[in-house]
């Protein structure tokens, strides 16, 4: 992707990306309801497809209109993250996914987070999002959907399972290798950067 100039963010909470980033956070109830009550999957679905057309509209918009703001930095990966989390708890809960990766993929989240006290050591409070993390999240968004059309009989279903452990099968192991990269990079901050005074 090539370098481009964006503006510094601002302050600013009523933004278009940043309700269409509180709109992503309210399907994610929205989607486990139907997941895992009624199983009305094709719902389900629908509200997946709006959350990865949202998830891009906010950045693109963000950017677009000048409107990035440090609310939306924060709301946008949350979304992210919750969405991930809520999606593999459903799919193992119905044995669509084996219990093992509805518990790797949070773990990678949970070792990010340990690293947050030792970057607020050096006046940083979070790392600039990487195109692999972004690669990582596309992964993963695709293999839900798939693994839950996957979830039925016939040729459509095969085939849909066969994309969806694909998607999973990469998105998983972008996702730690961006994990493991942002360890890096606190280590290297850690050594190259002066501690600060708490505030």
């Amino acid at each position: 992707m090539a370098e481009e100039h964006v503006a510094a963010p601002t302050d600013r909470v009523l933004t278009i990306p940043n309700l269409l980033s509180v709109l992503r956070l309210l399907g994610v109830p929205l989607f486990l309801y139907l997941v895992l009550g009624p199983e009305y999957d094709v719902l389900a679905l629908i509200v997946l497809m709006v959350s990865g057309i949202t998830d891009y509209l906010d950045g693109y918009l963000a950017r677009t209109l000048n409107q990035a703001s440090r609310l939306g930095q924060i709301l946008d990966p949350v979304a992210d993250r919750l969405y991930i989390l809520s999606v593999v708890v459903a799919l193992a809960i119905r044995d669509i996914i084996p219990v093992w990766l509805a518990v790797i993929l949070p773990l990678r989240d949970v070792f990010l987070f340990v690293l947050v006290p030792f970057m607020r050591t050096r006046g940083i409070r979070a790392l600039p999002v990487h195109f692999l993390g972004k690669a990582a999240t596309a992964n993963l968004l695709y293999a839900f959907p798939f693994l839950l059309i996957g979830d039925d009989d016939g040729t459509l279903a095969d085939f849909a399972n066969v994309l969806g452990w694909a998607f999973t099968i990469w998105g998983t192991g972008l996702y730690w290798w961006a994990g493991l990269l942002y360890g890096w990079q606190v280590r290297k901050l850690l050594t190259d950067t002066p501690r600060v005074a708490p505030t």
